[in-house]
């Protein structure tokens, strides 16, 4: 059995240990103690060195806990030594996890049901449909208030039968292990935890999602949250730069770029509709009727989407008896348009003539679109179509 060094001292990182057994051909070490946490309640594993070989995992086998190691370790005494700053920046996304999901609990009524535990970031669900942004505030701000209070955090082991005043139910039987954070929580946890909230640094919530019936949230704590607003203030330091503006007077600059960008677009559309009707009137007056009263133009490009000929499909489409095909190369796609009095039911012919050819599409009776796998497959669409 391995005795958890971590369970009662998570600022232990140095130590000494018997080596126990060793299998895989020794990069599998069991020590009679460790302060090495493995992976456990979403909190990932420590590393470090064992015995001056680095520790690359970290598995909790029941009553044993397995140090998974990058070459043999030698000798039946070692000394391991916990990298602290994994294990600190651990330490405070955890506890600032207890502090966040107690302050929901508290002010907002809603459950933390599930927790994970990230390399940049972290995430909570609560068992809500929803919350504002004002409740996403009010707690970040509750959850910073207890951290500038520098409440106690103890650690305590305590019968499950007569734990009393759990923020979950521990389901387990018998000793279980509490972290407290005074006055404000009591989880039953074996994870590493700080002495004191203030240790926990700036808490911060980043991302609010719906996942399924829950709410997650995303949030950083200490050394993580303080660097990702350091990032995001460099961001919005180059954006304000690039405006050669202040970054206050951001939100009014992309207004009024949103602003002018629609009004472009829209005068885009309009150019493109008339040139497109130019383009198609153009067409037709060089195509001949044939025996059915049709004029028939074929347009033909190498590069698409075929997107790029709906305009023009469409314009052509409102002509006395026009009927037009495009047919693009790469990627392989052909787009049919037909007048109304043309007899030509466009998304009937054209996803006949594509499924012939091992294509798919379709549409209405006046346009239509689809592709085909190759592009040597066109030629007898095109010939389906104009049979059609």
């Amino acid at each position: 059995m391995t005795e958890r060094l971590y369970y009662t001292d998570a600022y232990l990182a140095r130590f000494d240990a018997v080596v126990t057994d060793r299998t895989d051909g020794g990069r599998r070490v069991y020590l009679d103690r460790t302060a090495f946490y493995p992976t456990s309640g979403g909190q990932p594993f420590d590393t470090g060195r064992l015995g001056g070989v680095t520790v690359v995992n970290v598995v909790d086998e029941g009553d044993r806990i397995a140090h998974l190691v990058a070459g043999p370790v030698e000798g039946n005494r070692v000394e391991g030594a916990v990298d602290w700053p994994r294990r600190f920046d651990h330490m405070q996304q955890h506890t600032g996890q207890h502090l966040l999901s107690a302050v929901i609990a508290e002010r907002l009524g809603a459950a933390t049901v599930s927790v994970h535990f990230g390399r940049e970031t972290s995430t909570l669900d609560l068992e809500v449909g929803a919350l504002t942004q004002a409740q996403v505030i009010e707690a970040e701000a509750g959850a910073n208030a207890a951290v500038t209070e520098n409440r106690p955090v103890r650690v305590s082991f305590e019968d499950a039968a007569t734990a009393a005043g759990l923020r979950k139910a521990s389901g387990r039987e018998g000793t279980i292990r509490v972290v407290t954070i005074d006055g404000l929580d009591r989880s039953a946890c074996g994870g590493t935890h700080v002495r004191a909230t203030g240790e926990i640094g700036l808490v911060l919530i980043r991302k609010v999602e719906r996942v399924k019936q829950n709410v997650r949230l995303e949030f950083l704590c200490g050394a993580r949250a303080v660097r990702r607003v350091r990032a995001d203030a460099d961001l919005l330091a180059g954006l304000a730069a690039s405006h050669s503006a202040t970054a206050e007077e951001l939100p009014g600059l992309v207004e009024a770029q949103r602003a002018e960008l629609k009004a472009v677009t829209l005068a885009r559309q309009d150019l493109e509709g008339a040139l497109a009707g130019y383009r198609a009137r153009e067409l037709y007056a060089s195509a001949s009727a044939d025996g059915h009263g049709r004029r028939v133009a074929v347009v033909r490009e190498q590069h698409g989407p075929v997107e790029r000929l709906r305009s023009l499909a469409l314009a052509y489409g409102v002509l006395p008896g026009g009927v037009f095909v495009g047919i693009v190369s790469n990627p392989p796609a052909v787009i049919l348009a037909a007048a109304a009095d043309s007899g030509i039911e466009a998304g009937q012919v054209l996803k006949s003539a594509l499924e012939t050819n091992g294509g798919r599409g379709g549409g209405t009776a006046r346009v239509a679109q689809g592709t085909v796998k190759e592009a040597g497959s066109l030629e007898a669409v095109l010939a389906a179509v104009l049979a059609g």
